[in-house]
């Protein structure tokens, strides 16, 4: 319910203002014992050259004494000016009545939007590489990138979410030369992922003393551009071992693809770019590589062809974003990937302006921060990774010894992977995407803390309230919902639609996170100070319905963040 619209329209005809800008400036307060909502009069000052204050004072004067008729005092209590200014008290029972009306008619639905229909968003994120192992690091673009994907989702746009697999490169030859010298047939089929990086670890150890072997990585990693059939087979062996593991992590986060379209399938598309760029002049030699010289906006030049004549990552995601426009007809192109790569991304879509394709603008880098233990640092060439399922492994653990055995749940252990994953999930999301995240188990698993157990927990006591409860009273009398606290809730119950679009246009989940946490506390705040199963007659019903929209809503922004909401816990 948008009730900012609601007192906008009151005020427009009771001050003499437009309709749209009361709307657009209304407030909430700092305090409740303000009002609930305060209109600034700043900007009327320009306008009407007359003091904040007095515009203010003015419009609590007409609008109270419009509070006598029926169409205001169903809406408003009173108001007041404060400065400069309008503090606006609402009628809380119409507020109540409304809200959890549209609420609880809506259930899981609430807050979802058909402002995306026909409109298509491909989203490219987790994009692990090949013979690597998917380590903690890309669970930060995997959940960001999963949850975009469901927020968009749910206010009806299309999405296509790409993995665009690092299954190209340089690094490629490295590995063949590398696991034809040290590689063991044997390991690799017990435990692909820990032999192909021991090999890799070992190319880098080698090189150092003999350089050489960079050499005969480059001219492998030629070959296979070339199509070599031994060096292809190879390298395929690698990429169908690579992806199986993938999968499996994918199925334990909940996590799915659309296409993975890794940097390979470009391989026959990257002529086109590099004759685009040569018709437009854009190609320049430098030091026998190919670039794009991009000074002009305060760029550094963009590599597209090396010295030896093998392509660049550049390259690919050139074309990339070529074939996705063609296939797809995005409305935007969103590339969740770490914050380094920003400049990297402003190199693509300059030189996408460049070559005249105007859906360049519709191209967006949504960056985030690294991953940092207290104690480690990860450095793949080194082997120094912490590997994501080992810690989806300790999580659960440590999930399962926080499991009472009195609670005799159904599946504990489905239980302590839910809760572990949601911990590990929730602590990626919570803060902004930009920030660094600083990896502590303490804080990701505390139960009355911000964290995807408590918030899990808030959803199993909801439920387990409605399951003693039997049936969901088909009505109630809202009004009857007159406590501090019901109003906490459905307040932020009622916000929570613009918190979603809020969350879409930022490309920013946390905002979402935060809203979700406020909810669950505002919640267990009431369940704390009021008897709900035992209320008297009337009260009863309401508060169970506030009970099930609370779950409903919870349940489904949980889901929107990538996180099982549960019946039990």
């Amino acid at each position: 319910m948008d009730y900012k619209n609601i007192l906008a329209g009151l005020l427009a005809e009771a001050a003499g203002i437009d309709r749209q800008f009361a709307r657009d400036n209304f407030e909430v307060p700092p305090t409740r014992a303000m009002g609930d909502y305060a209109f600034p009069c700043f900007k009327l000052s320009k306008m009407l050259r007359k003091p904040p204050g007095a515009i203010a004072a003015d419009m609590a004067e007409r609008l109270n004494e419009r509070l006598r008729e029926p169409s205001y005092v169903k809406y408003i209590s009173s108001c007041r000016a404060d400065g400069g200014y309008l503090n606006v008290v609402i009628n809380r029972a119409t507020y109540m009545e409304r809200a959890l009306t549209e609420i609880t008619a809506a259930g899981e639905s609430y807050g979802a939007s058909d402002m995306g229909a026909g409109k298509k968003i491909v989203m490219e994120y987790s994009s692990p590489n090949v013979a690597k192992p998917f380590h903690i690091g890309h669970l930060c673009t995997t959940m960001i990138g999963n949850s975009l994907d469901r927020i968009f989702n749910f206010l009806s746009y299309k999405t296509i979410s790409v993995n665009h697999i690092g299954d190209w490169g340089t690094q490629f030859g490295k590995l063949i030369c590398a696991y034809r010298r040290w590689g063991d047939p044997d390991a690799l089929a017990a435990d692909t992922m820990a032999e192909l990086l021991r090999v890799y670890v070992r190319f880098h150890k080698e090189v150092k003393n003999a350089p050489e072997l960079d050499d005969e990585a480059r001219a492998t990693f030629l070959r296979l551009e070339e199509g070599d059939p031994g060096v292809v087979a190879q390298w395929k062996e690698f990429c169908d071992l690579s992806m199986k593991e993938f999968e499996r992590i994918y199925g334990r986060l909940s996590v799915r693809f659309d296409s993975y379209c890794g940097e390979s399938f470009y391989q026959d598309k990257m002529s086109e770019v590099i004759g685009l760029l040569e018709a437009r002049g854009l190609l320049k030699e430098s030091d026998g590589a190919k670039i794009v010289d991009l000074s002009e906006y305060g760029l550094t030049p963009c590599i597209i062809l090396k010295s030896d004549g093998a392509t660049i990552y550049a390259t690919r995601d050139l074309a990339a974003a070529i074939y996705r426009s063609r296939v797809y007809a995005f409305d935007k192109c969103v590339y969740v990937v770490g914050m380094p790569q920003a400049l990297y991304f402003r190199q693509i879509f300059t030189i996408l302006k460049l070559l005249g394709f105007e859906w360049h603008k519709d191209c967006v880098h949504v960056g985030y921060g690294h991953v940092r233990f207290p104690d480690r640092k990860m450095a793949t060439r080194e082997g120094e990774t912490v590997e994501l399922e080992e810690v989806l492994d300790e999580a659960i653990k440590r999930a399962s010894a926080m499991t009472d055995a009195e609670r005799k749940l159904d599946d504990p252990q489905k239980v302590a992977e839910a809760v572990g994953i949601g911990a590990i999930v929730y602590n990626f999301l919570k803060n902004g995407r930009e920030h660094d995240f600083i990896f502590k188990w303490d804080e990701m698993l505390d139960i009355e803390g911000d964290s995807g157990p408590y918030l899990q927990y808030t959803c199993a006591r909801a439920s387990s309230v409605l399951r003693r409860a039997g049936e969901m009273p088909e009505t109630a009398d809202y009004t009857l919902l007159t406590a501090d606290e019901e109003y906490e809730i459905v307040d932020l119950l009622n916000a929570y639609p613009d918190v979603i679009l809020d969350a879409a246009d930022k490309y920013e989940p946390s905002i979402l996170a935060r809203h979700v946490f406020a909810i669950a506390r505002a919640f267990n705040k009431f369940y704390n100070s009021h008897k709900i199963l035992d209320s008297a007659p009337g009260l009863r019903e309401a508060r169970l319905r506030l009970c099930g929209a609370v779950r409903a809503v919870l349940g489904k922004g949980l889901y929107l963040l990538g996180i099982e909401a549960l019946d039990q816990m």
